[in-house]
């Protein structure tokens, strides 16, 4: 006999975000948390994409501007997207109070087992993922500069003293620039695994939802209140969904904005990079990586952005599927508005105009391949 609980915890998969919160200083009252916090605001969060900007506007060739340009775009957005789930925390909590709610409703064997086996681990594997395709981007910049070879910094940058005055000024400006970029791929971790996460399990909760709905009266000794009663929680949960979706519209509005434009101008410059300016193996295995860390950034969270649309409109036909025709018009009045309510087509959009699904998936990589065209013909 199987005595193991029948729970679902949604709050498990998101340890490892917090962790990424915690290492940067935040989410803890000590005084050395606080002041890691400012260290990292001034040090990595303001000043390093700001050096990397000022590095463009000096006495540089064109290949000098494109072999920056990647990595400067994707700190200065990198930043931008960490201010902003900075200022949208208390938002992100109460998306996870209200998933530890509906984790609650799961209480067939075939929710858990869809849940666990399903949402959790595609879930789980997002996360992962962002960490070994960012680790290996930052792995191959480093060794790009360690094994080239000559006095090179790991990017163009602008620094307020002579950088090659000496053996000990330039290992220490460069020591600067792998920690700082280090730093900013942990902020890109909470920045870019959050969106396709919450996706994955907002559309794993609806499934969920659809699973009760279409049971609603099939039990044998199931009498009418208790059916009602079963309807009324069912409408409950579709309104915790929406609410969800709603503090995402708001958590994601301008953070994802920003996304789309890094990952359009990004791809774009590094085939350009890959095909003209990457002079030695370690270049173009970084570039190669980071190009494939381009597509990974934004591809979960369109894809997922698409499967919730999909998913929240199975609900109508999984409420036609439930048992309603033995009901009384009461019930059938209730069925027939919330019906109603699940016709709504549901769209998280970037920017308030952008709908975050695979559409605009494939216009970003439409409007990379136009930088790219353009690019080719300014060469």
């Amino acid at each position: 006999m199987d005595l193991k609980p029948r729970v679902i915890r949604s709050e498990d998969i998101y340890r490892t975000y917090w962790l990424y919160w915690h290492l940067l200083g935040l989410e803890s009252n000590f005084f050395l948390n606080r002041l890691l916090d400012l260290v990292i605001t001034v040090f990595v969060t303001i000043w390093y994409p700001i050096h990397l900007i000022l590095g463009l506007f000096m006495d540089r060739s064109s290949g000098d501007v494109c072999k920056g340009l990647p990595i400067t775009a994707a700190c200065f957005f990198a930043s931008f997207k960490f201010i902003c789930f900075r200022i949208k925390l208390s938002e992100i909590k109460q998306i996870e109070i209200l998933f530890k709610e509906l984790d609650q409703r799961a209480s067939s064997q075939e929710e858990c087992e869809f849940f666990n086996q399903n949402t959790r681990r595609e879930a789980n594997f997002i996360w992962k993922s962002f960490i070994v395709a960012y680790g290996l981007s930052n792995i191959s910049a480093i060794a790009s500069v360690l094994f080239a070879g000559g006095h090179k910094l790991l990017y163009p940058a602008w620094f307020p003293y002579d950088v090659q005055a000496s053996e000990l000024i330039f290992w220490l400006s460069v020591t600067y620039q792998i920690a700082g970029v280090s730093l900013a791929i942990l902020q890109n971790l909470a920045n870019d695994s959050y969106p396709p996460m919450t996706f994955c399990v907002v559309a794993g909760h609806v499934r969920l939802l659809a699973m009760r709905l279409s049971r609603i009266g099939q039990g044998p000794e199931e009498t009418k209140y208790s059916t009602g009663k079963q309807l009324i929680e069912s409408i409950e949960d579709h309104r915790k969904l929406m609410k969800i979706v709603e503090l995402l519209r708001s958590t994601m509005n301008i953070s994802q904005l920003g996304q789309f434009i890094s990952s359009g101008v990004n791809i774009s410059i590094t085939l350009v990079n890959i095909l003209f300016f990457a002079d030695n193996n370690f270049a173009v295995t970084y570039y190669g990586v980071y190009f494939l860390s381009m597509v990974l950034e934004l591809f979960p969270c369109c894809y997922y952005g698409t499967l919730i649309s999909v998913e929240m409109n199975q609900l109508t036909y999984a409420i036609y599927s439930s048992n309603w025709m033995s009901m009384d018009r009461s019930y059938s009045r209730i069925l027939l508005i919330f019906m109603q309510l699940t016709l709504a087509e549901v769209k998280i959009k970037a920017g308030g105009m952008i709908g975050i699904g695979m559409n605009a998936f494939f216009a970003t990589v439409r409007l990379a391949y136009s930088f790219f065209t353009l690019a080719m013909s300014l060469r």
